[in-house]
């Protein structure tokens, strides 16, 4: 079948086509990321760049090609997220020039095309680094004009152009060192060549493509196949600065607000006595100087962060003495697992256990000598164990950590120039030191500890056993902390889920009332499944 032109009604076909396949593969790609500070979000960009795109053309009552790609190249500009958005959309308005006035587009046009958005691509970018998406789109441009030189018609242009993507995008870690040290290729690149797989599929007719078939902009599989956390290359906050404050009546929430424009990846928690902070910030003296204000200064660490990763860059042995992967699920808990100095989160949790391989490929992709496992699930510690016993070439050890609070308390208890050994009885005493809850929804009918249970009851679960049933949530967990509270306890964290909704504030603000000497810290975890994940300390 031979094919030679195609109008405005067939890009819209190929925006859509390339949208829903970027849909597939986002997270494939996102997991190529391999630039910190956590980024792992370069097909979910690209992905969300096109889709801005793919809602604007959809319904456009027009079959002008040069109508159809002007309106995808401002969706794309407006809709652009990240570098590699930034990138793709530059890509898209180089086609609009290209075809700027045109009913329909032929091969030579396509390629022209093609040339003028990788050239703009390119001028996106102040320092262009070989080895990224913008060799595999130069690349494929080339061999795209090779093609319609020898007089092929679209479809053979399109195919030759995908061949040589796939070849570029195989040859980049031959030319940027980081994606070969870390054995992946360019995330951008791979997106650029599935968008292209998308157009090609269009063209052979493949599979309907004329309604858009994923609108959703949700990013709970973005960690699908985990994410490494390290530095980026450009680093806005240099200094990790952590110490603790140690007063009386602490205000933390108000501490946290005041802390939030000197930095990021700021954690304040603790109680109105001890709080730990935990900030990414340019001026570590003005955040010291502002929490003097609540109590006295201890356990001060301050890291230049930029000239660690200058350091890390020229050492050929591991990066650093002691590393850390745990488990988990939920964007704002894994956010927040980042934070605390997780290397790799590897997704998982009740109902999607990771395997033994999993564990083991996120162990061995850690850069360094020593690794801690923290599992955060007791149905997952036996994978993990026996993952630490197959990788051969690092001292690796698994904190029994069976919940995801426990995970958090053992995060937080980490010294970062510690030992191996050290670390793991720091955050192994953290672990046990924490009651963790959790509310959720019953899936069956049964009866347990003498409480009737009907499906769809919301339950409440104190260190594994089920303590309270009812259809109201703000009373399953009043109950909930009412049986996990003793006298000696003096702080509850609630990491509520995208099942809480916002009710969330109301209930914590009704436990403060309740409970007026206890301090109450809500985060977002966005957890499936459970309302409610609670810690008790």
């Amino acid at each position: 079948m031979s094919l030679y032109s195609f109008d405005g009604q067939g890009l819209k076909k190929m925006i859509l086509g390339s949208t829903n396949l970027l849909a597939r593969h986002k997270s494939e790609i996102d997991a190529l990321n391999v630039f910190p500070v956590p980024d792992g979000d370069t097909g979910n960009n690209m992905y969300l760049t096109l889709l801005a795109a793919a809602k604007e053309i959809q319904n456009l009552d027009t079959t002008h090609i040069g109508e159809v790609a002007e309106a995808a190249a401002q969706a794309c500009l407006m809709g652009a997220r990240g570098n590699s958005g930034v990138i793709l959309s530059q890509l898209v308005r180089g086609f609009a020039r290209a075809l700027e006035g045109k009913e329909k587009a032929n091969a030579l046009e396509v390629v022209e095309a093609l040339e003028e958005g990788a050239k703009l691509a390119y001028q996106a970018v102040m320092n262009p680094v070989e080895g990224t998406m913008l060799t595999v789109m130069r690349r494929s441009a080339e061999a795209a004009r090779t093609a319609v030189l020898r007089k092929y018609d679209l479809l053979r242009v399109m195919i030759i152009t995908l061949r040589e993507a796939r070849l570029a995008l195989r040859e980049t870690p031959e030319l940027l060192p980081v994606l070969k040290e870390a054995g992946v290729v360019d995330a951008g690149g791979r997106g650029y060549v599935v968008i292209l797989e998308g157009i090609l599929n269009v063209l052979k007719r493949v599979e309907d493509f004329s309604l858009l078939k994923d609108f959703t902009a949700r990013q709970e599989d973005k960690f699908s196949k985990g994410l490494t956390r390290g530095l980026d290359t450009e680093i806005h906050f240099t200094y990790c600065t952590e110490f603790l404050v140690k007063g009386s009546n602490i205000p933390l929430d108000t501490l946290r607000h005041e802390l939030v424009p000197y930095g990021d990846c700021l954690m304040v928690v603790g109680s109105g006595q001890v709080a730990k902070v935990h900030i990414h910030t340019n001026h570590p003296g003005l955040v010291l100087e502002n929490c003097l204000n609540y109590g006295s200064l201890h356990e001060l660490a301050i890291h230049n962060m930029k000239e660690q990763h200058q350091q890390r860059k020229k050492e050929s042995l591991p990066e650093k003495e002691v590393g850390i992967v745990t488990v988990g699920t939920g964007e704002g808990i894994i956010d927040i697992m980042n934070s605390l100095g997780a290397d790799t989160v590897v997704v998982g949790g009740q109902t999607m256990n990771p395997s033994t391989e999993e564990i083991m490929r996120a162990i061995k992709g850690v850069p360094a000598r020593g690794v801690l496992v923290l599992p955060n699930n007791k149905n997952i510690i036996l994978a993990a164990e026996q993952a630490a016993k197959m990788v051969k070439d690092k001292e690796v050890k698994v904190v029994p950590t069976r919940t995801i609070p426990q995970g958090l308390s053992a995060l937080l208890a980490q010294n970062p120039t510690g030992s191996l050994e050290d670390n793991f009885q720091r955050m192994s005493d953290a672990a046990r030191s924490i009651v963790s809850g959790e509310v959720t929804k019953a899936v069956r009918e049964t009866t347990h500890n003498g409480l009737k249970i009907h499906q769809g009851d919301l339950i409440g679960i104190a260190e594994g056993a089920i303590v309270t049933v009812g259809q109201d949530l703000a009373r399953v967990v009043k109950e909930l902390v009412d049986n996990m509270l003793d006298e000696d306890h003096s702080l509850v964290t609630l990491y509520y889920g995208s099942d809480a909704g916002q009710s969330a504030e109301k209930i914590v603000d009704n436990l403060k009332t309740h409970y007026p000497d206890i301090e109450f810290e809500l985060h977002y975890g966005g957890q499936p499944l459970y309302h409610f994940i609670l810690s008790v300390e």
